[in-house]
């Protein structure tokens, strides 16, 4: 029996999602709920009220649902990508997939709901003078997972290099 020394293509496309999901539900389970810091329109529907709880808990469970199914879309393209072709298994690209995905979702959360529509802050249980700086640090850590993320993404390719690079051979399996 022989095996290829070749490899196929890293799923790129899934571990970003993966790393959307996993920030979503970092920011819900830990800021939402752990913490109690902020629920999705918490700044438009101040949670003083059983009903504005309520409409708060509603849009968080609404995020929720948005971001598992990135999760979801993740599982379903590394699934496309496994089946159909060989795969180029690499630590680095996988961390840095998961890192640029987290960080994309800090960087666009932070400026949309925080920034621009202004719904809620990441930390509501501190003086309104202190939000935006919670907001600003949110940015920072989405912003350094992302270069973080594609650090380790460009050394998971120059790693690759040298494999591609080889001529295709075969090499006979033992037994």
């Amino acid at each position: 029996m022989t095996y290829r020394t070749t490899y196929g293509d890293f799923p790129t496309a899934s571990a970003v999602l993966f790393g959307l999901g996993l920030g979503g539900f970092f920011d819900g389970i830990v800021f939402h709920q752990v913490l109690q810091w902020h629920h999705m329109v918490s700044t438009w529907y101040p949670p003083v009220t059983l009903e504005n709880l309520r409409l708060n808990t509603r849009w968080d469970g609404i995020f929720h649902s948005a971001t598992w199914l990135f999760v979801v879309a993740g599982i379903a393209v590394f699934w496309r990508r496994a089946s159909t072709r060989e795969l180029y298994w690499s630590t680095e690209l996988l961390a840095g997939g998961l890192l640029v995905g987290w960080g994309a979702f800090n960087l666009v959360e932070g400026l949309v709901d925080h920034a621009l529509l202004g719904i809620h802050h990441v930390n509501e249980t501190v003086a309104a003078i202190y939000q935006p700086y919670w907001d600003l640090a949110f940015l920072a850590w989405g912003a350094l997972m992302l270069m973080g993320g594609r650090a380790l993404q460009r050394l998971g390719q120059r790693r690759r290099e040298p494999r591609a690079n080889r001529p295709a051979a075969t090499v006979k399996a033992a037994g």
